[in-house]
């Protein structure tokens, strides 16, 4: 007699339904699992045989073989021990077979057959809501996994209880979602001396997802700037906080089971290799663009991060999306994100300032900025010099606007979007393209000559032109103008065309 549990397999945020088969037939004893697992699932057999062991359990003197169906889909990780545990007890008539097959189940076993929590748990529910079946996980997961709503999710803090709720001595409630965790520490923009074009740039960028580069002296305040930017960004909307919460599930990093309706804010350092940037590794783990996705990546010193990584984001930029590729391993992860790179205008970082001006200058900008390549840099919609602030201007109290008050408009710019683009692939002003993107952000007449001025005389690319489009819509949007008119090209402009040459 065979017996089966189900589980599942993670490639990328597809969690991929496994059938853990067991077998206990007449031979010389022996304990072998078999269907492509990795070593974290071989060394299942003496976590589960110790577990058993713990609680009285003896295994028959027989050859017990599981088989993680289908055989060719490699199997990683040790969320296994669970469902290899449960098909082994329904085998020897210790719980019910039917009540097992009606459940997903993951979770790792301690020695003494407690249940330790495990990553993924959210794309496990989702995937066992696919299939009507419920969620079987440790109980420090089952917060997370309950999220999903669509299926029952059972959490158990040891084998034991697993046993006593199939048995029915003692059934476990099911897991309630966790707590929707919000920041008490986001950045106010009013805390920026200055700076006022610089925060308009943040606006503008934070209501229409537009890609920022800012450039600076050191100490003029870019990345205090940036580090402000996830206090304009809106809520998560609830498919959104599933999407960036699975994708943060297979990372182990949601706290307690809580999501979290806040934008991600990620911001790695220049010596990150490609794999943390991009993904990869032995499991084609997401990487920084990843775990970004709906919300902001900050890669401060631009130019001092390695080429080949910087290269690496031009099409994530684009399509949103990233195949990772490994020789046992194509997964494609989402990576919808708002980037904002900031970078001295050269080594020294003090080319434009008159007061210590470079002795190398300007061949270590050029050298310096050169890092970054021109169609890189071509995918920054706005991109914006940020002057030092002067001692005098720091003395003063804080100026500008809140960051709520900004948050409110750019809420409601936002809001016009997605009523725009209802029913369709894009979200926001920075997905629109082709024939939809003309047709939204067409100019009247004298925005119309001025944009095709501007191109001409700065050789705007095909790309750069429509993008310079996709910034006057947002800022139309901040206006609440229905047509792009002059003064939104013109301030498009102003924010494409800072060293459009150089670059």
């Amino acid at each position: 007699m065979v017996t089966r549990a189900h589980s599942v397999a993670f490639q990328g945020v597809e969690a991929r339904p496994v059938e853990v088969q067991c077998a206990v037939t007449p031979g010389l004893p022996a304990f072998s699992i078999v269907g492509l697992p990795d070593k974290a699932v071989s060394e299942a057999r003496d976590r589960v045989r110790s577990a058993l062991a713990a609680m009285s359990i003896a295994l028959p003197p027989k050859r017990i073989t599981i088989n993680l169906s289908p055989a060719d889909l490699p199997k990683e990780g040790s969320h296994f021990d669970l469902p290899i545990a449960l098909a082994l007890l329904a085998a020897l008539d210790v719980v019910p077979t039917d009540a097992v097959e009606g459940v997903v189940a993951l979770g790792e076993l301690s020695l003494d057959g407690s249940l330790v929590p495990v990553v993924g748990a959210l794309p496990a529910a989702m995937a066992a809501a696919e299939h009507d079946r419920g969620l079987l996980c440790p109980a420090q997961s089952g917060a997370e996994a309950a999220w999903v709503g669509a299926t029952q999710v059972v959490g158990a803090a040891s084998l034991g209880e697993v046993i006593r709720h199939f048995s029915g001595l003692a059934p476990l409630a099911p897991a309630q979602p966790g707590e929707v965790t919000r920041p008490d520490n986001l950045r106010d923009l009013r805390d920026v001396k200055g700076q006022e074009r610089a925060k308009r740039a943040l606006e503008i960028a934070a209501a229409g997802r537009h890609h920022l580069f800012l450039s600076g002296t050191p100490g003029s305040g870019k990345s205090m700037l940036a580090a402000r930017l996830p206090g304009l960004l809106p809520p998560l909307s609830p498919r959104e906080a599933l999407e960036t919460s699975v994708i943060h599930s297979l990372s182990g990093l949601l706290d307690a089971g809580g999501i979290s309706r806040e934008r991600p804010f990620r911001e790695p350092h220049h010596t990150a290799s490609m794999a943390a940037i991009v993904g990869g590794g032995r499991n084609a783990k997401p990487g920084e663009i990843s775990l970004a996705h709906n919300g902001v990546l900050f890669l401060d010193e631009f130019p001092e991060f390695a080429r080949a990584v910087l290269e690496t984001l031009r099409q994530p930029i684009e399509t949103g999306e990233v195949m990772v590729a490994r020789a046992n391993a194509h997964v494609k992860y989402p990576c919808r994100f708002l980037l904002v790179a900031a970078a001295n205008p050269c080594r020294c970082g003090y080319l434009p300032d008159p007061a210590r001006a470079c002795n190398r200058a300007p061949h270590c900008g050029e050298d310096y900025m050169g890092r970054v390549s021109g169609p890189l840099m071509d995918r920054f919609d706005l991109r914006l010099e940020v002057p030092p602030v002067s001692f005098n201007d720091l003395d003063l109290p804080g100026s500008g606007e809140a960051s709520a008050t900004i948050a409110d408009r750019v809420d409601r710019a936002q809001a016009i979007q997605s009523a725009r683009y209802q029913g369709s692939e894009a979200r926001l002003n920075a997905d629109a393209e082709g024939a939809a993107l003309e047709e939204i952000a067409a100019p009247d007449a004298e925005g119309k000559t001025l944009l095709v001025r501007a191109a001409e005389k700065a050789a705007l690319s095909a790309r750069g032109y429509h993008r310079v489009l996709r910034v006057a819509r947002t800022v139309a949007d901040l206006d609440g103008s229905e047509q792009v008119r002059r003064p939104h090209i013109a301030e498009a402009l102003s924010f494409r065309l800072v060293n459009e040459a150089a670059s």
